[in-house]
């Protein structure tokens, strides 16, 4: 496994040793004790997630308030989408920024998101399949979310103007001007 810096601090992503031969391919997607090693910190994961979306689909800029706050480690099990981690630690010096990467089957890339970012991806492919791990229970009373519209964020989501496919209540998220951060 390799970790990769972001500039983010504690954002990382994740690359896997993968060994192919002619019957295909095998890595492990994830390892705890190399995870340590590697990104010389402890996570403890009790919730996996999956969601298969259709092209144009964007979920996101979604959290978890505290005390319900999760750290996810994201991988696109199949199909391409881009990833985005926004920052909303306002004492941060990258609060407000985000960070994305293309996460596909092919790449095999995950992307580690520590507490106190909001996180979204959009399906470039098709279809993709998309799978997290979360440090921490979801609870719906805590959920949040900053608009993928919010001036200034300028996200290239990679889909067309028009064409995106969100959720009534991602419509719904305030701007991040108008978000009141609960993470120092």
């Amino acid at each position: 496994m390799e970790i990769i810096d972001t500039g983010f601090e504690g954002l990382l992503v994740v690359k896997p040793r993968v060994f192919t031969d002619s019957r295909g391919y095998f890595f492990e997607s994830f390892s705890l004790r190399d995870f340590e090693r590697c990104a010389g910190r402890s996570v403890d994961f009790i919730q996996d997630n999956e969601s298969c979306s259709q092209r144009g689909v964007i979920r996101g800029l979604h959290f978890q308030r505290p005390p319900y706050t999760q750290a996810k480690l994201v991988r696109c099990v199949s199909g391409r989408v881009i990833d985005v981690a926004l920052d909303i630690r306002r004492s941060s010096p990258t609060y407000g920024q985000h960070f994305s990467i293309e996460l596909s089957g092919e790449n095999k890339l995950a992307l580690f998101i520590p507490r106190g970012f909001a996180h979204g991806f959009a399906v470039v492919s098709e279809e993709a399949v998309f799978q997290y791990k979360c440090d921490n229970y979801y609870h719906p009373e805590s959920e949040g979310g900053i608009s993928i519209f919010s001036p200034g964020l300028d996200i290239d989501w990679g889909i067309e103007p028009g064409k995106a496919i969100l959720s009534p209540k991602d419509l719904n998220y305030p701007s991040l001007n108008d978000f009141n951060t609960p993470f120092e």
